[in-house]
């Protein structure tokens, strides 16, 4: 990772659904067309559906050319940050100028939502995976659990995640993410479950909040109840959990490794283990720093499921 602390570009991060990930933010924090109850980053600052292009793409491409000979190779690039990463209108330019500097796959995880705009097709399909997502099986609970833009229809939504599979020549993964007592029942498995064998994902990642979450409400899923609506879906089904990621023993750590630790921070809330994994160094190297930025006030903890998390102050972004 390099000295200078970086804008755009943070990580890698531990992701539950693609190991080692390097993001990139492509919106300003909490653009999104969404205001989803148990978003670890807060309420929506900004709820729009309109694409937007930004001046900050040169600035990307140059963090990414600045990184890219660090030798840290992560599993993928992702595009997700600090909202709905589609509302770029330089989306498509972005994933060119990516392939143009590294092999590292591109992954764009997207809650799926302006899929069915053909310019959000098109500028997608040079991406290596695409991770959409859906988690609500009708509109009643589609209002109550992701709280969209009142310009995004339910049934538009849907139709856009599966005319998009359809076309995309790469990996479609498509979250379902569920709720204690709002959307884990039966009946509402079963819709979401209908839903998926009709979008046809190459795969379905079963995910449930597992971080501090804008609302209370949003609880998350026992473990032992994830495992029983696993086999509503017709389609290979993943249930999400936290992945341990080795660190590497003869790693000599950089000077800046604590701004590294609060650039991750910044952008979601970690575990001591999460820290670790995400930056390659050992547990106790993450708690030292940890305990550290704590004792300055530069990072504080909340407990969610008895685990603790660190966020850093005014932290920004975040990617799954």
């Amino acid at each position: 990772m390099s000295e200078k602390r970086l804008k755009y570009i943070y990580g890698p991060v531990p992701s539950r659904r693609l190991g080692r990930s390097l993001g990139i933010d492509l919106v300003p924090f909490k653009t999104c067309t969404y205001d989803c109850i148990y978003c670890q980053l807060g309420r929506t600052d900004k709820l729009t559906p309109e694409r937007k292009e930004y001046d900050f793409t040169g600035e990307i491409m140059q963090e990414l050319k600045q990184i890219s000979d660090a030798g840290d190779k992560p599993d993928y690039i992702s595009l997700a940050g600090s909202g709905e990463p589609t509302l770029n209108g330089e989306l498509g330019k972005i994933i060119d100028g990516i392939k143009k500097i590294t092999s590292i796959p591109v992954a764009v995880i997207t809650n799926g939502s302006l899929l069915w705009r053909r310019d959000v097709q098109d500028e997608l399909m040079n991406a290596d995976l695409v991770l959409p997502s859906l988690d609500a099986g009708d509109e009643e609970l589609f209002r109550r659990v992701n709280r969209p833009h009142p310009g995004i229809p339910f049934e538009v939504m849907v139709e856009g995640i599966a005319e998009f599979t359809r076309r995309f020549r790469g990996e479609v993964w498509l979250e379902v993410l569920l709720l204690s007592g709002l959307s884990d029942t039966i009946p509402a498995v079963k819709k979401m479950a209908n839903l998926v064998e009709y979008i046809k994902p190459m795969r379905v990642q079963l995910n449930t909040a597992s971080r501090p979450p804008a609302e209370k409400t949003a609880m998350a899923v026992p473990s032992n109840r994830m495992s029983e609506l696993k086999g509503l879906f017709s389609v290979p089904v993943d249930i999400i959990c936290e992945r341990e990621m080795n660190h590497d023993p003869n790693r000599v750590l950089p000077d800046s490794i604590a701004e590294e630790i609060l650039a991750l921070l910044e952008r979601r809330p970690c575990t001591p283990e999460g820290v670790a994994g995400g930056l390659g160094i050992h547990i106790h190297q993450a708690i030292k720093y940890l305990t550290e930025l704590n004792r300055e006030g530069k990072i504080y903890t909340t407990n969610t499921g008895g685990r603790d998390f660190y966020t850093a102050e005014g932290g920004t972004a975040g990617t799954d």
